[in-house]
């Protein structure tokens, strides 16, 4: 059985990568393991299930609303609010939209899509994957907003973000659990972690480097409410990752508590310790999870929720556990997930979701709310 994406190797570093981060050079794509797996006949229909429009154009425009009938008297259009409830935490799109590129199709029609995106902030260019769940077109939910949840991979996280491959599974995982009730419909933002297979960058704004934290925390947050119907407030903002992903998500809602409210931190990863951060101690600092989660405990909040998950056949717990001891108090909310059987690969860590961590997010982030007008 291939362990897709696998996120490390257990071997020595690479040169120029951090300590306790070693990748694999490459990893075969699970669209490359069923490819192989499916005969000729089965292949072609699996091809043209989840490749069809591949390319095509996409838009992510809210729903047209019903016409109308012909010679039916206008109603009254009453104050103008963002919401038909009124709720002023909702942001329409702001602009400019963005051209998406369908990369696949999932089973119940919805798509993942592709752009490129130059930061404004950051000045980094870089490829973005986006899915919004069905309900993001439904005509009731126009004119509410969607949580979003941006997701991190592991590895390189550069040239491609695997978490936008829907054979790992995390948009059906969604979907499920929005039919379950047990998970909101989030908008699933997928951006590349790293501006090159070279280096990693602790999603930072290392010296002299690509500023891939403004990147992350700002760039791509901007895009998305650019191109889509967003809450203004950090209650419809989180963060998912696995391995170096996970740190990232989680360093960078310890570091901006008031703009992001939650993470699922998958694989373990803690600490800074990208080897370009030699000579700069103080801003590795700014960026070390430990001391963000100590100034908030002593600033007494903002209230952030951290949700580690681990797989019993990886190691790493005993980093999330000392966190979670020293760390895991006050305004830091805390808890492990142990995935039964599960090794450091994405595929467990959406089993893990689905068994629970989509629901404990869910619970402390805001969701859409439908237009009772609507029907």
């Amino acid at each position: 059985m291939h362990e897709y994406p696998q996120q490390s190797s257990g071997r020595e570093p690479e040169p120029g990568r951090g300590r306790g981060r070693a990748r694999r050079a490459g990893w075969i794509g699970a669209a490359v393991v069923c490819a192989l797996l499916l005969g000729g006949g089965a292949f072609a229909a699996w091809k043209n299930e989840w490749f069809s429009g591949n390319g095509g154009a996409v838009s992510f425009a809210a729903p047209t609303p019903a016409q109308r009938p012909k010679g039916e008297a206008p109603t009254p259009t009453p104050a103008p609010t963002p919401t038909p409830s009124g709720d002023p935490d909702v942001s329409m799109p702001s602009g400019p939209k963005s051209d998406f590129k369908q990369t696949a199709r999932l089973d119940d029609g919805t798509v993942i899509a592709k752009t490129r995106l130059t930061g404004a902030k950051s000045g980094f260019e870089g490829d973005v994957w986006v899915w919004a769940p069905k309900e993001y077109d439904d005509p009731k939910y126009a004119k509410s907003a969607f949580p979003v949840l941006i997701a991190l991979p592991g590895g390189n996280g550069f040239p491609a973000n695997y978490w936008s491959d829907r054979s790992l599974g995390l948009q059906k995982a969604i979907s499920d659990g929005v039919q379950a009730g047990t998970s909101l419909p989030f908008i699933v933002i997928m951006p590349v972690l790293n501006p090159d297979n070279k280096y990693y960058y602790d999603g930072a704004d290392i010296p002299g480097q690509p500023k891939m934290g403004t990147w992350i925390a700002e760039d791509v947050p901007d895009f998305t409410r650019a191109n889509f119907r967003t809450y203004k407030s950090r209650d419809g903002w989180a963060f998912m990752g696995s391995s170096s992903g996970a740190f990232v998500g989680m360093k960078t809602v310890l570091q901006y508590p008031d703009r992001f409210k939650a993470v699922i931190a998958s694989g373990g990863e803690i600490v800074p310790d990208s080897p370009l951060w030699k000579g700069h101690q103080a801003e590795m600092d700014a960026n070390d999870p430990e001391k963000l989660a100590q100034k908030l405990i002593d600033a007494h909040g903002p209230e952030v929720y951290v949700n580690f998950q681990v797989g019993t056949k990886e190691t790493g717990k005993d980093r999330m556990s000392k966190f979670v001891r020293e760390y895991g108090k006050g305004p830091v909310k805390t808890t492990i997930r142990d995935i039964q059987n599960g090794e450091h690969n994405g595929w467990h860590y959406v089993r893990g979701m689905r068994e629970g961590s989509l629901e404990w997010i869910s619970k402390v982030l805001k969701g859409p709310k439908p237009d009772p007008a609507a029907g």
